[in-house]
């Protein structure tokens, strides 16, 4: 004997109910076994050692009561002023230049 497929429909909707899952009774892949993991951000940043203090963070401190060297800003500033000084990334005079 075959039990109708609305009934069987409504046990699930209360088995879902009763056991807090996705009612889905089409069977589609929905990723709620994937948002119901833990997630891997926590246990990925405990690999790595944490930062202890920046450049930024000093002179943010302390202001200008302490001269810092900021090395990555340095260069930075200098990646910037060569970039200027070629016509905005194309030397003068090759064969790129637009003026």
């Amino acid at each position: 004997m075959s039990v109708p497929r609305a009934r069987l429909l409504e046990l699930m909707k209360a088995q879902c109910q009763v056991f807090a899952t996705v009612y889905n009774p089409d069977g589609l892949r929905l990723g709620h076994k994937v948002l119901r993991q833990r997630l891997r951000g926590p246990a990925l940043a405990s690999y790595y050692p944490r930062r202890l203090v920046t450049v930024q963070q000093i002179n943010k401190a302390f202001g200008p009561n302490i001269e810092t060297w900021d090395e990555d800003e340095q260069e930075r500033l200098e990646h910037i002023e060569e970039y200027a000084d070629t016509a905005y990334g194309f030397e003068i005079g090759s064969s790129l230049d637009f003026r």
